[in-house]
C-alpha cells in the first residue's frame, strides 16, 4: 500500500492521543492533489493524525489492505472537539474564511456551545501569505492560547501552512477542516444524515454545485480510482 494511505488513522476520535496534535484529513480530491504536489503530500503524511474523510478513501483501504474502517469527516472532528470543550469550558480559534462567515460561526457557536471561549481571525485573501502575514496570524493565535485551532482555508493551503507553523503555535491541537466553516456558518447546505450514511454525500454536493464541483467529483473521482487500481495491480504483481 502507498505511504499516504498507510498513514490514515484507523482508530476512533475518542482514542486520539493526549498530546499536541496536528490533524489533517484526506479524501479523493486531496489525494489527487498530493500526487502532483510533493510539499502537500509531505504535509499530509507528516500530520500526527490523518483522518479518512471520504468513502473513497475507506473503500481504497479495504481494497488494498483488507481494512474495514469508517469515514471520519472534518465535521465529525469539529463536533467532537466542540462538545468536549463545552464540557470542560475550553477555548477554540477559527482561522480562515471571510469576516462575515467567521461572525456567523462566532454567533452560532456561542449559542450551541455557550461554555466555550471563541476566537477568530480572517487572514488576507491571498494565494500565498507573506512572512509578515503569517507572523500576524501566529501572534493572534498565541495571544489567546486556544485549546483547539480550526483552520478553514481549503486544501492544500491550510495543510501546508499548518505544517510550516505547527511548532510555533501555542495550542493543544491544530485541525485543518476546510469546508466545515461554510457548513457550520450555513453558507453551504450539507446533505441529510441518511445520504451521508449511504456514502452519497459527494453526489448531493455535486447536484447542488455542479459548475464548481463537476471536475472535482467526476474527473477527480475517476482519477483517484485509476491511482488505486494501479496500486492494486502493483501489489498483485509483487505477490505473484
Amino acid at each position: 500500500m502507498n505511504l499516504l494511505l498507510s498513514k490514515v488513522y484507523k482508530g476512533k476520535l475518542e482514542d486520539l492521543p493526549k498530546r499536541k496534535l496536528l490533524i489533517n484529513t484526506v479524501n479523493a480530491h486531496s489525494y489527487n492533489l498530493a500526487q502532483e504536489d510533493f510539499f502537500f503530500s509531505n504535509a499530509l503524511k507528516s500530520a500526527d493524525i490523518l483522518l479518512p474523510d471520504g468513502v473513497s478513501v475507506t473503500m481504497a483501504l479495504r481494497l488494498l489492505s483488507g481494512l474495514k474502517i469508517k469515514k471520519i469527516a472534518g465535521e465529525d472532528l469539529f463536533y467532537y472537539h466542540m462538545r468536549r470543550l463545552n464540557k470542560t469550558g475550553g477555548s477554540c480559534f477559527f482561522l480562515g474564511s471571510s469576516e462575515s462567515t467567521l461572525q456567523k460561526i462566532y454567533v452560532k457557536a456561542k449559542i450551541d456551545f455557550p461554555n466555550i471561549r471563541v476566537h477568530k481571525y480572517s487572514p488576507p485573501f491571498k494565494k500565498c501569505f507573506s512572512d509578515r502575514d503569517s507572523q500576524r496570524i501566529v501572534d493572534s493565535i498565541n495571544a489567546v492560547k486556544p485549546d483547539i485551532l480550526f483552520i478553514g482555508m481549503t486544501a492544500p493551503k491550510q495543510e501546508k501552512w499548518a505544517h510550516i507553523y505547527f511548532d510555533e503555535l501555542n495550542t493543544q491541537c491544530v485541525c485543518s477542516i476546510g469546508a466545515v466553516f461554510d457548513f457550520y456558518a450555513g453558507n453551504i447546505k450539507r446533505a441529510p444524515q441518511w445520504i451521508i450514511t449511504s456514502g452519497l454525500e459527494w453526489l448531493f454536493r455535486l447536484l447542488n454545485e455542479p459548475k464548481r464541483l463537476a471536475k472535482r467529483y467526476i474527473s477527480g473521482n475517476s482519477k483517484f480510482i485509476l491511482f488505486i487500481l494501479k496500486d492494486k495491480i502493483k501489489q498483485v504483481l509483487k505477490l505473484s
